[in-house]
């Protein structure tokens, strides 16, 4: 090859994007040529100078070399045809092969060819130039690194805090709610007059001050003892110790001697009988049971038999059971001259909880060896129905759910301090709360859904809890020293509760809707009522 040519390749191949000015004509630059002169032409305008350039500088190739002459400029059309944007002059015919011209409404503007057999769109990329702008890029990215981006926006965003700005956090948890605040947007619709249940349901007010306190001195500081009773005729036993029994009249609050013991004797449990009628059992620290008629102040009955002092008692019916430190349990038939029945020997060391359920069925009791059994009614043997050991100390504090037959509620002393929660059907602890101090006594309200108990250190208090959530509610401070029990009153709306401090407070911690008992009270008026005209008529 010679040295002209191969100068004339090498700026050719630099030069790929400028159009051929010499040589024969690229097929595509005589079809653009073509279509450039036909469009014209069909629209009565003069060509654009690049059109004319190209077809004077190459005259002699302005007809296709391959086959015969070109039909570039025919504007024949069949007639009776509208015309349409499609090429007219599609080479599918035989011995035809001339470059697609599109026809063209006249008035428009011409279009850009299209179709199958249309040209693609080559950009010219000389002047652009990309290799410098592709550099330019290049050096940008690597000239930034991380440690700068970062500077600059924290730069952008100084002033403002992030964290507080942030949507999602994954780490630490949720701020606290402000001082004050209450969340109003409870509704579900917004409908007008439209007023949630949560709203409607106003919190019952709990007194948390007791309404009364009286003295109780001389009373046993002794965690095992349960010194205190509240009758059905709404009268109060406490123990005293030396000093015997005391009574209180709640409604005209006088205060009686009952009974004083001799020596160093000192009465230990008082239990009342649930029918009412006046009659108190109360086991001494000589080992004995007694029965007495408080309205004659006479002792009908000394029973015998344990070998220990008896510190706990429970009524069922003409049933009296008591349990002494011997862990033994006594069955006693108050009717009977041999009084003695039965007896339970499940505990290895002293008894301090009894309680017969509502319905007379089962017995639970609780004793210092940390153990909880259930016994069903008329058990002789030492096989209990239960035998529950999930507490860690002595398990004095028990209580059976007035409105749930099968429900049990037991309380630890200092090494436990954790309130449970018994399925008595089948044996089952179904919720624990830890109550942070010792348990002395459970009690259930038979107005609503809650249980209070009594605690001794560090705050001496009695908590009320919600059922079944176990939430706190509610914590009745006074007492300076461990509450040692705590009973209800006959209507179910007051408590009564003894401290090692040696006083006796009246809470008003479990008050009803007074509304809904006098609704409830015309009711059974009304039944009442009904009921006696119908036997009048009778």
């Amino acid at each position: 090859m010679s040295q002209f040519s191969f100068e004339s390749d090498v700026s050719r191949l630099l030069k790929l994007d400028a159009p051929i000015s010499s040589g024969p004509q690229p097929r595509w630059q005589r079809k653009a040529a073509s279509a450039n002169t036909s469009t014209v032409g069909s629209l009565g305008m003069p060509a654009p100078p690049g059109a004319h350039n190209s077809s004077n500088n190459n005259s002699s190739m302005s007809v296709s070399p391959m086959k015969g002459t070109s039909r570039t400029n025919s504007t024949s059309r069949t007639p009776g045809r509208t015309p349409t944007s499609k090429c007219q002059n599609t080479p599918g015919a035989k011995g035809k092969s001339s470059p697609a011209v599109c026809a063209q409404t006249p008035g428009r503007a011409p279009r850009t060819p299209h179709g199958k057999f249309c040209d693609r769109f080559i950009p010219v990329r000389n002047s652009k130039n990309m290799e410098v702008a592709s550099y330019l890029v290049s050096r940008e990215e690597t000239a930034s690194p991380l440690k700068e981006k970062q500077a600059a926006m924290m730069h952008l965003l100084s002033g403002v805090d992030v964290e507080k700005a942030r949507i999602l956090r994954y780490q630490g948890p949720a701020p606290p709610v402000p001082e004050g605040y209450s969340n109003t947007q409870k509704v579900l619709y917004s409908q007008q007059g439209y007023t949630p249940l949560s709203l409607l349901k106003k919190k019952r007010h709990i007194p948390t001050q007791p309404e009364r306190v009286l003295d109780a001195p001389a009373v046993r500081n002794d965690f095992y003892l349960n010194p205190l009773d509240w009758s059905v005729d709404n009268v109060v036993c406490v123990a005293l110790g030396q000093f015997g029994t005391y009574l209180w009249d709640a409604e005209t609050g006088n205060v009686t001697q009952h009974m004083k013991m001799e020596g160093q004797d000192y009465p230990s449990s008082v239990s009342w009988v649930p029918t009412g009628g006046n009659i108190i059992a109360i086991g001494t620290s000589f080992k004995t049971v007694q029965i007495w008629d408080v309205e004659r102040n006479k002792c009908l009955r000394n029973m015998q038999g344990h070998s220990g002092r008896v510190s706990s008692l429970s009524w069922n019916g003409h049933l009296l059971s008591s349990g002494s430190r011997s862990g033994q349990i006594h069955h006693h038939d108050v009717r009977m001259v041999q009084h003695h029945v039965a007896t339970l020997s499940g505990h290895s060391q002293e008894v301090c909880g009894l309680a017969w359920s509502p319905g007379g069925r089962l017995l639970a009791s609780g004793s210092n060896d940390n153990n909880l059994l259930v016994w069903a009614n008329g058990t002789t043997s030492s096989a209990p129905l239960h035998s529950l050991q999930q507490h860690t100390a002595a398990v004095k504090a028990l209580a059976w759910c007035p409105w749930q037959a099968s429900l049990l509620a037991s309380g630890g002393g200092t090494n436990d301090h954790h309130i449970r929660l018994w399925n008595i059907n089948t044996g089952i602890c179904f919720n624990a709360v830890d109550a942070k101090s010792q348990v002395c006594s459970v009690l259930w309200s038979s107005e609503h859904k809650e249980l209070l108990s009594a605690h001794g250190y560090a705050k001496n208090q009695l908590t009320l809890w919600a059922y079944p959530a176990m939430v706190p509610i509610a914590e009745l401070l006074g007492h300076t020293e461990r509450v040692l029990q705590v009973v209800a009153s006959p209507d179910g709306s007051s408590v009564m509760s003894v401290g090692a401090d040696e006083s006796l407070r009246l809470w008003r911690c479990f008050q009803g809707d007074e509304s809904r008992k006098k609704k409830k009270q015309q009711q059974l008026g009304g039944t009442n009522t009904g009921r006696l005209s119908q036997n009048c008529l009778r």
